[in-house]
């Protein structure tokens, strides 16, 4: 599956120059003359990619995840996570996948690829994981609780 990365509403400019270097987070800063004549800065983050699985059994069934992570109150979600540097954006969905529920996909289909934020130069690959199996345990990061459990389609279409 060859995805291209989809363009930033407002691509970083040659001149900008990282003023800030985070461990998921960078910012970038560039100067801007303005209509006033004036010259501003502009900034904007940058992050990895991240890709959003809909994993679907075979039987239709919709795997959602229970998360608890340090600081943040529980929540229902889809599996995803960040796209390593050396990852496509496919080899990332199903290593997330995998790590998140213990299931690996038959199919693969791109649902969605954007950039939604002008301020932030983060790519969202969205995909539909078909054909979805239990193949092993999870493997968890430290700052992660994953129950995965499963819904129907209409359970998962009356959550939105």
């Amino acid at each position: 599956m060859n995805i291209k990365r989809p363009i930033s509403k407002q691509p970083l400019p040659k001149s900008a120059r990282r003023a800030y270097r985070g461990k998921i987070f960078d910012i970038y800063q560039w100067p801007v003359r303005g209509y006033d004549g004036k010259t501003y800065v502009f900034e904007k983050v940058k992050r990895p990619d991240t890709a959003l699985i809909v994993p679907v059994t075979n039987d239709g069934q919709i795997i959602l995840c229970k998360q608890e992570q340090p600081g943040k109150k529980q929540f229902i979600s889809i599996p995803a996570g960040r796209i390593d540097k050396n990852e496509t954006p496919l080899q990332g969905a199903k290593r997330e996948l995998l790590e998140e529920t213990g299931y690996k996909a038959g199919k693969w289909v791109l649902f969605e690829a954007a950039q939604p934020v002008s301020k932030v130069e983060w790519a969202i690959y969205t995909f539909i994981a078909k054909n979805c199996h239990k193949v092993s345990a999870q493997n968890l990061d430290g700052g992660e609780k994953i129950k995965p459990f499963l819904v129907s389609f209409n359970k998962f279409v009356k959550r939105a």
